[in-house]
């Protein structure tokens, strides 16, 4: 385990029970490097389509979501709209994923819903790493 990451999980104390996260990406290359960040500190599961998260998401109610913003069928942005009307699903904290970093794009997801914003690729993993803490330190069930 890299040592920033080693010394993330020892000051999260999320050794006794781990959060989950539900990571929302079609790319497999996407999901295998984000569940690499993630997996020694959180569960994670994940889905290569919005509509397959709509689903799921339900029955597995995770802590948090990584929701690509580019999906195919259907875009982030629907998904985290369908979420947000979903009584069950709609405090959930979700974090757009995406490619889109131009100026203007991250203001522009946070009002659409997303309680934060990373962008791909994922150069320095703390930044993601940070972003997850930071929400879930917020989340009620936390």
């Amino acid at each position: 385990m890299p040592r920033r990451i080693r010394r993330l999980y020892n000051q999260t104390g999320y050794t006794d029970t781990m959060k989950r996260i539900a990571v929302v990406e079609d790319n497999p290359d996407n999901r295998l490097l984000v569940r690499v960040i993630l997996e020694p500190l959180y569960e994670v599961t994940e889905y290569e389509a919005g509509f397959l998260a709509l689903e799921g998401l339900p029955k597995d109610k995770p802590d948090l979501v990584l929701l690509d913003v580019s999906l195919p069928e259907m875009d982030g942005t629907e998904v985290l709209r369908r979420l947000r009307a979903n009584e069950q699903l709609r405090g959930l904290p979700v974090i757009a994923l995406t490619a889109h970093a131009m100026a203007g794009d991250r203001e522009k997801f946070l009002l659409a819903g997303f309680d934060d914003y990373v962008t791909k690729p994922i150069v320095d993993e703390t930044l993601l790493l940070d972003a997850i803490a930071k929400l879930l330190s917020k989340s009620p069930a936390s």
